[in-house]
């Protein structure tokens, strides 16, 4: 049998460190090496980070991108490796050079470039107009990028048709969002049964900015049957032993096969062919069977997303400790519960800023909490300077009645408070608003809303305490207070506040924010769905006249189909109403 060893390096590169991820191509060549693996695949742009954004418009970054590459191919000898990098021709490519013998045989130029979503590849990257293969001991392998692998005929269909490939290797930077890991490993499942064709799918892993990158990178039989599977939001050298013999063998009785190919040499298509070598070596090796990992919960899949994301963007940013304000609320629970699970307990830091229209019970839940989770807790009242706030402006306010502007004073002044630690301590700032206060602007900018990152920024209030009670259950004592589930949500900053006092319950306004954010819902469809016509307009309004404040928030943890963020670009300036 021709037997072919794939490892999939799932790596964690920080963009813009192109010498540390250099030694991460190197630690991953020399452990798949040590493993006896024929071929070794890192994730899309491994050298670079992705996305590496605007950093592509620099031309010395490119050189010096090009350069760190070529130290790296002179140490890539024994094994080959597939490595992502930006390349230059009479233009900018997202490529893959294909790596054997200390020099770069085969490239690959990524023809498919999203523009959508996050995604703006068109910005930086032309598209590859060639598609090739390698021959590797007697084995033809297809290699291409990410979204190429997404079109039915693209570059997989004409390099397993025209070009032979038995093997399909994608090099993959596939961002993480709720629903997609089954949908992704269905797309490829689809592409291995009809192209016949072995595929081996390397992603990224870690977060970057808004962005986690899941890792689970895959290995499919021809059948499209799970051969490997690598871990979810951990790096991980994932191996397996495919049969090429078995391709062929199923291809043979298919007949669709030459008058497919017929057709596409008719149409001008070619795949060169690059022989590395063509004879098959048979090696003396033990043979993998590591296993398939269970798949995960659906909530523990979104609360490891979250981790991942907040702790990459703390240490890769520089920072050691963070800080976070601690109201006795589900919302800065969870964002207290993420950052130590992220971090750890020593390096974490509480701040409960109690105000007149602070609650016993809001005490003695912070209090709890800081103790359950083994972290320092601050106390700072800010009454006092509530107070002195209040007397400054008297003469201003004089002869207005008492509102918001009061209550927007009690948020900044914490806002100042957490800058202030940050500043003195060099601990980074959590924010704890969740989507649904962002959609509605339900946040007070300069206030809770002023930080270094917003770690729950892209989930849903009831997805928060979904996520919660999933966490809460997993050790064997709670850690975040009963009574915290229960209690109506309240910001406190005027007397017997709750959300719905000014919100509609967030069972009703989420399926709105949904349908409107994150699936262009115009309000005649939501209001066919059975939603009230005023509740409607009252919360497509709060979402349309909040855009400025969005813009102003820190980054946080995309999750959803459309983030508030770089995912969903309005316009603040904008007079449309189509409600």
């Amino acid at each position: 049998m021709r037997i072919l060893r794939i490892a999939l390096a799932q790596v964690n590169t920080i963009v813009g460190d192109l010498q540390g991820n250099a030694a991460l191509v190197r630690r991953g060549v020399k452990a798949a090496r040590d493993a006896k693996a024929d071929l070794v695949v890192f994730p899309e742009l491994t050298l670079t980070g992705y996305p590496p954004e605007d950093l592509v418009l620099r031309s010395q970054f490119i050189d010096d991108n090009l350069r760190v590459l070529r130290e790296v191919v002179r140490t890539i000898k024994g094994i080959t490796a597939v490595v992502g990098f930006v390349d230059r021709g009479e233009d900018l490519y997202n490529a893959a050079a294909v790596v054997s013998g200390g020099r770069i045989v085969a490239r690959h130029h990524k023809v498919f470039l999203p523009n959508y979503g996050v995604f703006d590849e068109n910005r930086y990257f032309q598209p590859g107009k060639q598609v090739s293969t390698v021959v590797l001991n007697g084995i033809t392998i297809g290699v291409n990028i990410c979204e190429d692998i997404w079109y039915p005929q693209g570059p997989t269909f004409s390099q397993a048709l025209v070009g032979d490939a038995e093997v399909i290797v994608n090099i993959s930077a596939s961002p993480y969002q709720r629903g997609k890991l089954r949908f992704r490993e269905e797309m490829l499942a689809t592409r291995a049964r009809d192209n016949r064709v072995i595929v081996a799918y390397a992603n990224a892993v870690g977060g970057q900015d808004e962005l986690v990158f899941d890792g689970n990178s895959l290995v499919l039989d021809h059948q499209g049957r799970m051969v490997a599977h690598g871990k979810a939001f951990e790096e991980d050298l994932v191996l397996a032993d495919v049969d090429a013999d078995a391709v062929v063998r199923v291809r043979q009785h298919d007949s669709r096969r030459g008058k497919q190919r017929l057709k596409l040499q008719r149409q001008g298509v070619r795949v060169d062919r690059i022989v590395l070598s063509a004879q098959h070596r048979t090696a003396r090796r033990r043979p993998v069977d590591e296993g398939l990992p269970a798949a995960l919960d659906p909530l523990e899949e979104v609360y490891r997303a979250l981790v991942l994301g907040l702790g990459d963007y703390v240490r890769k940013n520089g920072f050691a400790k963070v800080v976070l304000g601690l109201s006795g609320g589900i919302d800065s629970a969870l964002t207290a519960v993420l950052a130590v699970d992220a971090l750890g307990a020593s390096q974490v830091i509480a701040a409960f800023m109690p105000s007149v229209h602070t609650s016993r019970e809001s005490q003695e839940d912070s209090e709890a909490m800081a103790r359950n989770l083994g972290i320092r807790l601050l106390t700072v009242p800010i009454a006092p300077m509530f107070e002195a706030y209040r007397a400054a402006l008297a003469p201003i306010f004089k002869g207005r009645r008492t509102d918001i502007a009061e209550e927007n004073l009690q948020a900044r002044i914490r806002g100042m408070l957490l800058m202030a630690l940050s500043n003195k301590f060099g601990w980074m700032v959590l924010t704890t608003g969740n989507k649904s206060e962002m959609s509605v602007g339900y946040s007070t900018l300069y206030g809770d809303m002023a930080g270094g990152f917003a770690a729950i920024k892209d989930v849903p209030k009831t997805l928060v305490y979904e996520i919660a009670r999933w966490r809460d259950a997993q050790g064997s004592e709670s850690v975040i207070p009963k009574r915290v589930f229960v209690r109506p949500p309240t910001a406190e900053l005027r007397a017997n506040q709750t959300d719905q006092d000014t919100l509609p319950p967030y069972d009703i306004l989420d399926p709105i924010i949904r349908g409107y954010i994150e699936e262009d819902q115009s309000m005649a469809d939501l209001i066919a769905s059975g939603f009230d016509h005023g509740t409607v307009e009252h919360v497509l309004a709060l979402v349309d006249r909040s855009e400025y404040k969005r813009r102003q928030a820190p980054p946080g943890v995309k999750i959803t189909h459309r983030a508030l963020g770089k995912d969903r670009r309005m316009p603040i300036t904008n007079r449309y109403r189509g409600w």
